[in-house]
């Protein structure tokens, strides 16, 4: 095994780029997110370039305080227009995701009114394999300045880091409360900007056959009420994508989370929304049967979002958990639930990955098949052991990183964080000691699946592995069968 100084990023095996960033931060929680990125659009000087998965046309982004986006994302946007007329708006959406706005009056006016709007230009994404979808979440300002993570601008995403109960502000459009949310992105300025701005440009392109110039010599503001967390330091980005007309397959993103899991030495913690691939499960199992095995904790939802999901991706992870339980080493494997102070489950959106402080992974890609291989995705990775970002103290801004958002599921400061690692030394001792009532960290516990739950796993009816396999759930490999080979080829290549 490799030490710990040895970079985990490598262009052309597990990431596509590695540019350097002036500033960077992880903003957690999406409350903060809207507010910041609303400012830097009202100050973008050319263009405003979103990239997504979803998209509301009602939500406020900022209904907390008053402003010019305080009504809708759908007015904001106008305004935007009408203040700089020549300073564009580019919105490029998953179609199926965008269809429904339609179906609202109050989001098809606004649809419409962006239609008409010279400035906005505003694309659908229908450019992948049936039973796909495109799944970033980037938005880039000038090429200057951009944020990409898991916070989409859409219904039921904005969120405090409080997560209070019966928040009045936490609504949908029509007046409806929904369940405390948690998701993280990260926003950097520098030349990761241009490069995601490329990666949108060439996905613009791909969707509507259209090119977009690049901007140049422009030269964004970093926000002035958001600290950078690091400074001078490069930014790898990892893809996902399926194998669509003339484009290849792109696997960035699994071949990363093995490769992190084989170097992980001391811990890791991951914040995601699913853990349904059999391949990482395996890895997960593999590196924890060796000598001196980490400690992996995950922190999730307990259910997933909706119905269908739920039945698809909880049985799965059921199944993953109690495997990985059985195996040597299984007690250093962790799943916790957060809950707020009325002991509602907080829905953990996230994608966010921390690995012996030493490496640091934001993006839109879930712990299943459908990020792993079908579904666009991209991940941004600040990782120690590039030569030029070492002896910067990045492992201390990662240390405090993890300590905070740690401290936000616990309900405790950061400093009871560090101060009980210190004092139990291990990321599930110090997690159980600061467990307590109200706002806290609860562990998922084992149940039993239903017939349902049970084929609809075993198949992987909803996650298939590869886009050939959509349309043949029967014939594939099954999940055990996956779970299988996949083991034994690893344990040839951890640790070699």
């Amino acid at each position: 095994m490799e030490t710990s100084d040895k970079p985990i990023v490598a262009v052309g095996r597990n990431c596509w780029r590695i540019e350097r960033a002036s500033e960077a931060a992880v903003i957690v929680d999406a409350a903060d997110y809207y507010r910041i990125i609303a400012d830097a659009m009202e100050k973008a000087h050319s263009r405003i370039f979103i990239v997504g998965w979803d998209f509301d046309a009602r939500i406020s982004l900022a209904p907390d305080r008053e402003g010019s986006y305080h009504s809708s994302l759908g007015h904001f946007f106008i305004e935007l227009a009408r203040k700089k007329p020549d300073r564009v708006i580019d919105i490029l959406k998953w179609n199926f995701g965008a269809l429904k706005q339609w179906f609202w009056p109050k989001a098809a006016y606004w649809l419409l009114r962006w239609w008409l709007a010279k400035p906005i230009r505003l694309k659908f994404d229908s450019s992948h394999p049936l039973g796909c979808s495109h799944h970033q979440k980037i938005v880039v300002i000038d090429e200057s300045l951009a944020a990409c993570g898991g916070i989409d601008i859409a219904m039921r995403r904005w969120d405090t880091r409080d997560h209070k109960p019966d928040d009045p502000c936490r609504k949908t459009p029509n007046g409806k409360p929904y369940q405390p949310w948690h998701d993280t992105t990260m926003l950097m300025r520098g030349k990761i900007a241009g490069a995601l701005g490329e990666l949108g440009r060439e996905r613009w392109k791909v969707a509507t056959s259209e090119k977009l110039d690049p901007i140049e010599d422009q030269e964004d503001d970093w926000p002035d009420e958001l600290d950078p967390m690091f400074e001078d330091v490069e930014i790898a980005i990892a893809r996902t994508r399926a194998s669509y007309k003339e484009l290849e397959e792109v696997r960035e993103n699994e071949q990363l989370f093995l490769d992190m899991i084989e170097h992980c030495q001391r811990f890791a913690y991951i914040e995601n929304q699913y853990f349904t691939s059999p391949k990482i499960a395996a890895a997960i199992c593999t590196r924890l049967s060796q000598p001196n095995p980490p400690e992996i904790v995950m922190v999730m939802p307990r259910e997933a979002d909706g119905w269908l999901e739920s039945v698809a991706m909880d049985g799965t992870r059921q199944r993953l958990m109690q495997a990985i339980h059985r195996q040597q080493g299984g007690e250093n494997f962790r799943i916790y639930v957060p809950v707020n102070e009325a002991g509602e489950d907080i829905y953990v959106h996230a994608k966010v990955a921390i690995v012996d402080d030493r490496f640091l992974r934001v993006g839109s890609s879930n712990l299943n098949n459908r990020s792993m291989g079908l579904d666009s995705e991209c991940d941004v990775i600040v990782d120690c052991g590039l030569p030029y970002n070492q002896g910067r103290g990045i492992e201390d801004k990662l240390t405090q990183l993890r300590h905070d958002l740690m401290a936000e599921h616990l309900g405790v400061s950061t400093k009871d964080v560090a101060k009980a690692e210190a004092e139990h030394r291990g990321l599930v001792q110090t997690i159980e000691a600061l467990k307590g009532e109200g706002k806290t960290l609860t562990l998922l516990e084992y149940r039993d699946l239903s017939d349902a739950e049970h084929l609809i796993s075993e198949h992987e009816l909803l996650d298939p592995e590869h886009t050939d396999e959509m349309f043949e759930p029967m014939q594939r490999k099954r999940l055990s069968q996956r779970w299988r080979r996949t083991r034994k080829r690893l344990k040839g290549w951890f640790g070699r």
